[in-house]
């Protein structure tokens, strides 16, 4: 009996140690879980980081940035070419600068202009608030480019939405506005979004104050950077020497069409 009995206690035991063990077990296999988890959730935050810092716009002085040597310079962009595309700058009638271009592809266009801002935060976030506040039919999504809005404008007694768009650079914000079909799906906005991701930004050493536009200019080719415009069998050459040209006008008093334009300065937020 009292062996029987030695069995049973003992028994009973070994069950309660099994029970702990289980139960430790089970702790460590969720605190494991747990640590994977948050693992899997730091390494797909770094590889969103690293997808994300690997996208255009780019800065000029970025390792990483394309190579301009085919370009189209006016200042403040270097703009890749675009087959099919035609360019037209926005300039002040009276002073003749430079106040922005636009992109134009079948039926979308894209409009770029370039902004100093501060070298300590992002100025897209602001000048987003400034937008959704000032326009109530303003609404934030999430785009490729991050957060973006989309804005019902009114050209011609016709409503029409936009894309706008920003991406923060070292000392420079470049805000892209994407109309017709480019601002709402489709081929011709991936193309235009291609577009806007292989641009490059050049900021220059020039000091500016947050939301002054970064100098422009009249377009300066390939072949004028690399001295062959002075030779006039070069020049009228040119357009077969450039890969995928785009169309003129490339005077830089030439009024682009598109009335999207979102004042700077103190109206930074409003629509002409």
């Amino acid at each position: 009996m009292g062996l029987f009995g030695f069995g049973r206690k003992h028994a009973k035991k070994q069950a309660e140690e099994a029970v702990e063990e289980s139960k430790d077990v089970e702790k460590s296999t969720e605190k494991s879980d747990q640590t994977s988890q948050a693992d899997r959730d730091e390494t797909a935050a770094e590889q969103d980081e690293a997808e994300q810092s690997g996208k255009g716009p780019w800065d000029s002085l970025d390792s990483d940035a394309p190579d301009t040597d085919e370009y189209l310079d006016i200042g403040a962009l270097m703009l890749p070419f675009l087959k099919g595309s035609e360019l037209r700058l926005k300039a002040n009638s009276q002073t003749g600068d430079v106040l922005g271009a636009t992109i134009t592809y079948g039926s979308s266009s894209l409009e770029l202009e370039p902004f100093a801002a501060p070298k300590s935060l992002g100025l897209w976030d602001e000048v987003r608030a400034d937008l959704l506040k000032a326009n109530p039919s303003c609404k934030e999504v999430d785009g490729v480019f991050g957060k973006e809005l989309t804005l019902p404008v009114k050209v011609k007694g016709k409503n029409l939405l936009t894309r706008v768009v920003g991406v923060d650079g070292p000392r420079w914000m470049l805000r892209g506005i994407f109309s017709g079909p480019a601002a709402k799906g489709g081929k011709e906005k991936d193309v235009l979004d291609g577009y806007l991701a292989d641009l490059v930004v050049v900021r220059g050493d020039e000091p500016l104050a947050p939301r002054d536009l970064v100098p422009m200019h009249a377009p300066i080719t390939p072949n004028q950077r690399r001295g062959e415009a002075e030779d006039p069998e070069s020049k009228d050459d040119e357009s077969a020497q450039i890969p995928d040209r785009p169309e003129g006008p490339f005077d830089s008093d030439q009024q682009t069409e598109v009335k999207t334009t979102l004042s700077r300065g103190p109206m930074f937020s409003e629509i002409r």
